[in-house]
């Protein structure tokens, strides 16, 4: 698979580091990197990375090219990639964050690869995709959204829940670190809570999951409600959910919850008593924390489950990637 990474920030970096470091991967060529950021910049952060630690490899740049190890990637700092000959490439990874049209979500079919997948919700993308909930409408869709970090974690666990007991509602509230969104120190911004210092305190917020699981699951997103906590933490969120069923939980619980998780591609369960940094660069959408289910009567349930939003998210992107590439060789 032959991929281009436009945008080499947190998710960009990351999907190169698995790449580059994980099992499995050796068949992804990543034919060029495009960032507007200095080179030498964009080597340094994915040298040392304050969340997943430095690189093992050796890092350098040399005329306009990132090599990590024996690795070496062209690296453009182009505002616009439709005007690059990328004929020969199967998927562009739009890691930007600023597809604010159609027409930027658009350049990378423009320059001539098969398929663009987006790193975030989108408007502008032909269908939005999440493994485990509905990768099946997909199709021969070419413009992809791979949602949030957030709807990848509830979104496959609603589903399977719901097969098996029927969610009458839901709540989900996720718990999730804080982002470059957030000023480091009180600064303006449109949300009052999130002006403040997202290192400093919980800054309750909206969440764009709700919004995302009724476009992924109509009929599931008509019965939940989601909600947001910004923490004081650097990596690794997490899902506090209480369902209401149409039929009883069994005594069970979480062999049932273990059981739906041995069945899914994207969700792990855990029975150890973690907190959030046991769970960092962990590739599932979700894993469940077995001890904190609670069935607080026959028919209401509490789920908490982690998720490394960044790392479990680029290994999404990963995914849904390599099944957009699989259409063309069949």
């Amino acid at each position: 698979m032959r991929i281009v990474i436009n945008g080499f920030g947190r998710i960009g970096r990351t999907i190169l580091r698995q790449v580059l470091t994980m099992p499995g991967h050796e068949d992804i060529e990543v034919v060029q990197i495009n960032d507007i950021a200095p080179l030498e910049t964009c080597a340094y952060l994915f040298k040392y990375d304050s969340t997943f630690g430095p690189l093992p490899d050796p890092v350098t740049t040399q005329n306009s090219t990132l090599t990590v190890g024996d690795t070496h990637i062209p690296f453009t700092d182009l505002n616009d990639i439709s005007t690059c000959d990328f004929s020969d490439v199967d998927i562009i990874l739009e890691c930007t964050g600023k597809v604010n049209s159609r027409e930027i979500a658009d350049r990378g079919l423009q320059s001539g690869a098969q398929a663009v997948l987006i790193s975030g919700p989108s408007e502008h993308a032909d269908v939005t995709a999440v493994l485990g909930a509905n990768e099946q409408d997909v199709k021969d869709a070419r413009i992809v959204s791979n949602s949030s970090c957030t709807t990848n974690a509830i979104a496959p666990l609603l589903r399977a829940l719901d097969a098996e007991l029927s969610i009458e509602r839901a709540h989900v509230t996720t718990i999730h670190c804080y982002t470059s969104s957030q000023p480091m120190v009180d600064a303006p911004r449109g949300d009052l809570a999130r002006s403040r210092a997202g290192a400093e305190s919980m800054v309750p917020t909206t969440t764009s999951a709700a919004k995302e699981l009724q476009k992924l699951l109509p009929d599931i997103g008509a019965r939940t409600s989601v909600s947001a906590v910004r923490v004081p933490s650097l990596s690794v969120s997490a899902i506090d959910a209480i369902v209401q069923f149409n039929k009883p939980i069994p005594a069970s619980i979480n062999d049932l919850l273990r059981k739906l998780a041995e069945q899914s591609d994207v969700i792990g369960a855990t029975d150890d008593a973690c907190v959030s940094r046991d769970l960092r660069a962990r590739s599932e959408s979700l894993i469940l924390a077995l001890p904190e289910t609670i069935a607080m009567d026959e028919k209401q349930l509490r789920v908490f489950g982690w998720y490394d939003n960044e790392w479990g998210f680029s290994a999404r992107m990963i995914d849904i990637a390599r099944m957009l590439t699989a259409r063309s060789d069949t």
